[in-house]
């Protein structure tokens, strides 16, 4: 989408191009947040050829789309965001994960354009509801849905997202993904945000209430993604984020030393470095 050029990535990514077969095996480490599987044309042949539908959309090859979708991975995470979800939508259902996290990230890492964060972030919803329609059984799209919705919700504010009812949409939307992908870190991240950031803004009592949020079920899924992904930054970020969110006075010490250690990490990736940069703003 979009015409716009988008602004550049702002570090050396040089590091991040993992050349030839170095890509697929550092594949892993850069998707165990996500889960997200290595593009294979095979899997890929096999998703169309189990859905009917899908297979009429879809008049490529197989190899081909894997190839593309590598190329738009690669771009991911070497900082070409504009380029990644450029390639995510040409790939339909099966790129629409990458396109939603490239825009996601990009929108809100980088994006200065208020009105060009927003209608980014609704593109990427866009974008992975229809998947969802096609690829149901793929947790990733469950989850980049909930993802760009949370992202534009914290746009708009959290209140305004709740009052037009996209809480209970980013809700089933996580629900669905962790049902699919139990050990989707990710998916407990954003889960943990979801119940911290209603209590933050409504409180403990009628957030339980109105949208079953808890703090307890926060600090849960908080633990799960450490667990899952305890070399990733973007998961001592987000704790330490959400700990302000629960309670501030109380939490601020643990918050603080969950910057620290996201700060001090070593970066594997493009979006992994906007963590670090985050952490590192907190602290300041």
């Amino acid at each position: 989408m979009a015409a716009k050029k988008w602004q550049s990535y702002p570090h050396d990514a040089s590091a991040f191009a993992y050349p030839g077969p170095a890509f697929k095996k550092i594949w892993p480490k850069l998707h165990a947040g996500d889960g997200a599987r290595f593009p294979d044309a095979k899997a890929i042949a096999a998703d169309l050829d189990g859905h009917a539908a899908l297979k009429k959309i879809h008049k490529g090859d197989a190899k081909v789309i894997a190839t593309e979708l590598e190329a738009g991975w690669r771009a991911f995470h070497s900082g070409d965001f504009q380029a990644a979800s450029k390639i995510g939508e040409a790939c339909g259902a099966f790129g629409a994960s990458l396109a939603c996290k490239a825009s996601g990230i990009y929108a809100s890492n980088l994006c200065t354009d208020e009105a060009q964060k927003i209608a980014l972030l609704q593109n990427g919803a866009a974008v992975c509801e229809a998947a969802i329609t096609q690829l149901p059984d793929d947790a990733n799209n469950h989850y980049f849905h909930a993802f760009a919705l949370g992202r534009y919700s914290q746009c708009i504010s959290i209140t305004k997202a709740l009052a037009q009812g996209l809480g209970g949409k980013i809700k089933a939307s996580l629900k669905t993904a962790l049902e699919l992908n139990p050990k989707h870190a990710e998916a407990h991240l954003a889960m943990a945000m979801y119940h911290a950031e209603i209590i933050s803004k409504i409180g403990g009592m009628i957030g339980k209430l109105t949208y079953g949020a808890s703090a307890d079920e926060a600090i849960k899924h908080f633990e799960m993604a450490l667990k899952l992904t305890p070399a990733a930054p973007v998961a001592r970020l987000e704790y330490g984020r959400g700990l302000l969110l629960l309670n501030p006075k109380k939490n601020v010490d643990a918050a603080q030393q969950a910057f620290r250690e996201a700060s001090e990490m070593e970066a594997k990736d493009a979006m992994e470095q906007l963590d670090i940069d985050a952490a590192l703003a907190e602290l300041s």
